[in-house]
């Protein structure tokens, strides 16, 4: 038995309250890969926003439910790369000097991105399907330095039909960052249109990323401009391909 294959899935604050196809798609393209994936009902948010905000009373025990309901030796794989810098990285910083550091540790060592899980633990290199559009990827501050981003690259480049689109700044932050938007708007702003102004030269059919807040960010600078910017998860490309829904 591949132990790799039995996980725990976090579903995310984003994906489950605004996004719920990214988690159908997820679910679906894990268990058709032959994974064996739990999702703990009592789990919540991975506690970022208030660790953000310096609120490490509320981000703890945020993380100690998480350890609780996530326990074991499973990997915990999560459709953010977000998220999984808060398990990894996040945690550590708060709970430092707390006896539950080495199970905290531990949690976040199990914790890995969706693409980068499917990529480099399942060993997923190519990707069946067909699908005929120009996409430009959007790679979160969160998942710079990690192996999500030669992982996304290289799946939508492996499937027949995707172009993938070149654009100025590609490593630029999309401006959300969480609590960032709310107490620098301003500033916050102008990083998000300068990241639309770039996307939107190379005319692209769509814009995609393994977070959904950065996404949403940029979506929503998008429409309030009145400029036209597709987005979706890399989950759903990897979906759409799949089933081959450009064809139909």
């Amino acid at each position: 038995m591949d132990h790799n294959k039995d996980i725990y899935l976090m579903t995310t604050c984003l994906c489950e309250s605004f996004f719920p196809s990214v988690l159908k798609n997820t679910l679906e393209i894990l268990e058709s890969l032959g994974c064996n994936v739990t999702i703990p009902m009592e789990q919540t948010c991975c506690g970022q926003p208030p660790f953000n905000s310096g609120d490490f009373d509320a981000s703890k025990k945020i993380a100690l439910n998480n350890l609780n309901h996530f326990s074991g030796n499973n990997y915990l794989v999560v459709p953010s790369g977000s998220c999984t810098a808060m398990h990894r990285h996040g945690n550590l910083i708060q709970f430092e000097k707390d006896e539950v550091r080495k199970e905290i540790e531990q949690m976040g060592k199990r914790t890995i991105e969706l693409i980068d899980f499917i990529y480099n633990i399942l060993g997923i290199k190519k990707w069946a399907g067909r699908l005929e559009k120009t996409i430009a990827i959007h790679h979160s501050c969160h998942t710079r330095n990690t192996a999500t981003g030669n992982a996304i690259e290289s799946l939508l480049s492996s499937i027949e039909g995707i172009e993938i689109l070149t654009f100025g700044q590609g490593e630029q932050c999309c401006g959300f960052g969480g609590t960032f938007s709310v107490s620098y708007p301003y500033i916050s702003k102008k990083v998000g249109d300068l990241k639309i102004e770039h996307v939107l030269s190379q005319s692209p059919d769509l814009l995609v990323s393994s977070d959904m807040s950065c996404l949403m960010h940029i979506k929503g600078l998008a429409d309030k401009s009145e400029r036209h910017l597709e987005i979706s998860h890399v989950i759903d490309v990897l979906h759409e391909a799949m089933n081959g829904s450009s064809n139909e």
